[in-house]
């Protein structure tokens, strides 16, 4: 893979694009979810399908155009169906994209009452694309992903090979340290933080996308539920995507977007291969919370309590 090519890859992993003067944003298709994995049934815990009824009165987390991937971990309308059939709370969890806002979307947030903004990007990705916070709003730094993605990219030569990497990147969250180090320092200062919280890290796919899953396990959601979530980023983020292709289509060529398209968004065995890897070492989500990140039955029952109480 050619040095630009590589840097394009990185950036697209990343979600940055947009931001490292390669072009403006992404690409295409939604994927296609994979489907020689297992549900994920067997770890989670018992809840309904039902994604949430309308007309509770509770306010949908504003769709923010210059924070394309931002949304609230609840759910829509009612918000989703967790643990004894109660709906989980909007307005508490918010998980993004980078949070780098237009003025009139800076307004919005301002709106919500935020208390703090947890930031899971690198140092580099963080510098590269600083954030652009409400007043009085904590920013929180906990980078988590680890290892060097110019290098992962350059191994890539075709489009499997990249969802190959992908999935490989959500087994880390299972087996790498500073991973689970960094899922667990998150999650214990959203159970001790009050107030609204936004956690993001670059798209808002990966790391945030392991993020969600984790509070809608403690909530009780059902699995369907919280894979079909997952898999809402490549509809929140489809103009970026779109937009992307198109850059390196016209830059590098058709073969060039085909062969890292697998990076811009989420398929159902990238977040699979992560819960494989977690039902293999730990046996469950609940065993990997406990033994794998070293939560307390506290931390997890205050987490839960402010998702469902």
């Amino acid at each position: 893979m050619t040095r630009h090519r590589s840097r394009i890859a990185a950036a697209a992993l990343s979600g940055s694009l947009l931001w490292t003067g390669l072009g403006t944003a992404t690409a295409g298709a939604t994927p296609t979810p994979d489907t020689e994995h297992p549900s994920a049934a067997t770890l989670f815990g018992t809840g309904s399908l039902d994604f949430g009824s309308l007309g509770t009165g509770a306010p949908d987390a504003p769709r923010l155009p210059s924070v394309a991937n931002f949304r609230d971990v609840a759910g829509t309308g009612a918000g989703y169906v967790g643990a004894g059939g109660a709906h989980l709370n909007e307005g508490l969890f918010y998980r993004s994209d980078a949070v780098v806002p237009n003025d009139a979307d800076l307004a919005v947030l301002e709106e919500l009452g935020l208390s703090t903004i947890y930031d899971l990007r690198s140092d580099e990705e963080a510098a590269d694309k600083p954030n652009r916070l409400p007043a009085d709003v904590a920013y929180v730094r906990i980078p988590i992903l680890s290892g060097n993605v110019s290098e992962m990219v350059d191994q890539i030569r075709t489009p499997d090979d990249a969802r190959i990497m992908m999935r490989e990147m959500n087994r880390d969250f299972v087996t790498g340290s500073a991973e689970r180090a960094g899922f667990a320092t998150l999650l214990t200062d959203m159970a001790t933080t009050e107030g609204g919280q936004v956690f993001h890290c670059t798209a808002g796919k990966d790391r945030t996308g392991w993020t969600a899953m984790l509070l809608q396990h403690i909530a009780g959601v059902d699995d369907a539920t919280i894979m079909r979530d997952y898999l809402l980023t490549n509809e929140y983020n489809e103009e970026w995507v779109t937009e992307t292709r198109a850059y390196l289509v016209a830059t590098q060529g058709e073969a060039a977007a085909a062969l890292l398209e697998p990076l811009f968004g989420v398929e159902e065995s990238y977040l699979q291969a992560g819960l494989d890897e977690l039902a293999a070492t730990y046996g469950s989500v609940d065993a990997y919370l406990t033994e794998g990140l070293g939560l307390s039955t506290s931390t997890i029952d205050t987490l839960r309590g402010k998702l469902l109480g």
